[in-house]
């Protein structure tokens, strides 16, 4: 094991330990085949299936297993095209099994700091779903929720902008500037502390770098 590998594994088990009295399960994995893997071995025959916008889940090969799985229920909210398509979806996505999404960034005391544009992923997070599944690689990891907020605003923020074509400062900068444009996804904020509900929240902490 590399000195890396070995930082990772160390951080991960403090985080383990930390987010059990917050009602979250947490669990390391090595690398992305292996998260992959425990996801399979996690999910139901015949479950409901949704997930936000990550680029972390399209990386481990997340993306393109369920999409090509009949053994699920899948609903994809990329698929939607019409208003009236994608209010049903959500309703959908809403009440779905699994939601599986990543989380801009996970403090040493366990907190998970997420920001969002339209707010769906967030909204799905705090309620609905009857599993939230997160996947993090140990870049996400910051001290405290100032720099897990500092971190989406000028890390994460910028190369998302970019990737969705949005015209915001930050996009053309690369750093954040506290704007209100049209095209903002900094719009809502969501520290979770806690689950209200014991082990509805699972973390799986990847021991490498992935998404923004």
């Amino acid at each position: 094991m590399t000195p890396r590998k070995q930082y990772y594994e160390t951080i991960a088990n403090t985080l383990i330990d930390k987010m059990k009295p917050r009602g979250i399960d947490a669990y390391y994995v090595s690398d992305s085949k292996e998260a992959l893997d425990f996801i399979k071995n996690m999910l139901t025959p015949g479950a409901s299936v949704s997930f936000g916008g990550s680029a972390t889940l399209k990386e481990i090969g997340f993306h393109d297993f369920i999409t090509h799985s009949a053994d699920y229920q899948v609903f994809d909210r990329t698929t939607a095209t019409t208003p009236e398509e994608k209010r049903k979806m959500y309703q959908e996505i809403v009440g779905c099994d699994y939601f599986f999404m990543s989380s801009n960034a996970i403090t040493l005391d366990g907190e998970l700091v997420n920001i969002d544009g339209y707010g769906n992923r967030v909204a799905c997070l705090i309620a609905g779903p009857q599993q939230v599944v997160i996947v993090a690689g140990m870049n996400k990891i910051v001290p405290d929720v100032d720099s897990a907020i500092a971190r989406v605003r000028n890390i994460a923020a910028p190369p998302n902008t970019i990737r969705l074509n949005k015209n915001t400062p930050c996009a053309s900068t690369g750093r954040c500037g506290n704007c209100l444009s049209d095209d903002c996804i900094c719009c809502q904020t969501v520290i979770t502390r806690k689950s209200s509900i014991p082990n509805r929240i699972q973390v799986i902490l990847v021991g490498e770098t992935l998404g923004f």
